[in-house]
């Protein structure tokens, strides 16, 4: 048999093996603990295939202290180990969490309640009524705003630090990307924007999620914090840039390339 990297969960978090001061993900050829529900292939990282799955009996693994510098194995949140591993096997972990979030949450048919069955690696079925169930994913939208030689930054009150990011909000049923840009635009702030333009699009598995960045230009309007998500937030010049969020997020790639176009 081949060894194959395991992305073990339990909720948000992901099991490394800690080794004077490195983390690697878990390598075994079968998986090492009794898992909860399926594992999933995920797919290979140099040649190696990765799979996932939750954890069954998180007491039953002895873990270091997470804020030790203690070799052995440690729950480390998908998010904090995008520093901690190469950005291929984080990739490839948040693939793994999607999975493991939808089998976890696809166990009973929402028509009829009846346990579903696997039907294929992404799909499970209702042996009752027939309802087939896929992975589905929540769409975003964040947009960088121009106004001359400024964007705008705001702080959002869900972040749990002190940094400025940009609008963003959830795509609503009936509605275009472009829609919900504007949208979101004018009921976070009041603003009114144009031109909106699609910049790129990144996975966010916390915990199945999908980014579409976009950027527009300014109109008109003062900002007013309309439906209390925000709490604070300015135009900004590159010189006097506030905490902005770290490289994983397609928020930091939309500010960095914009202050790379001066």
């Amino acid at each position: 048999m081949n060894a194959k990297y395991w992305f073990l969960f339990d909720g948000g978090k992901m099991l490394l093996l800690r080794k004077n001061g490195e983390y690697n993900v878990v390598m075994a050829d079968d998986a090492p603990f009794a898992v909860d529900g399926m594992t999933h292939k995920v797919g290979e990282y140099k040649g190696v295939e990765c799979r996932s799955a939750a954890v069954a009996d998180v007491k039953a693994i002895t873990v270091a202290a997470h804020d030790s510098e203690e070799d052995g194995l440690v729950w480390i949140g998908l998010r904090e180990s995008y520093d901690l591993i190469p950005v291929e096997l984080y990739k490839l972990a948040g693939r793994g969490s999607e999975l493991v979030f939808w089998d976890k949450t696809t166990r009973y048919c929402s028509v009829c309640g009846t346990a579903t069955v696997v039907n294929t690696e992404i799909s499970k079925k209702c042996p009752h009524c027939g309802r087939e169930v896929f992975p589905q994913l929540s769409p975003a939208i964040l947009v960088m705003i121009h106004k001359g030689e400024q964007i705008l930054l705001v702080h959002a009150r869900t972040f749990t630090k002190p940094f400025h990011g940009l609008v963003a909000g959830f795509v609503e049923p009936g509605e275009t990307l472009e829609e919900c840009v504007v949208r979101e635009v004018h009921e976070e702030t009041t603003l009114e924007i144009k031109n909106v333009r699609y910049f790129g699009s990144q996975p966010w598995p916390y915990p199945c999620g999908v980014m579409i960045g976009f950027e527009a230009d300014y109109v008109s309007g003062e900002i007013h914090f309309a439906d209390n998500e925000l709490t604070d937030g300015r135009f900004y010049s590159r010189d006097e840039l506030p905490m902005i969020p770290q490289k994983l997020s397609l928020a930091r790639k939309l500010i960095d390339s914009w202050i790379a176009s001066f």
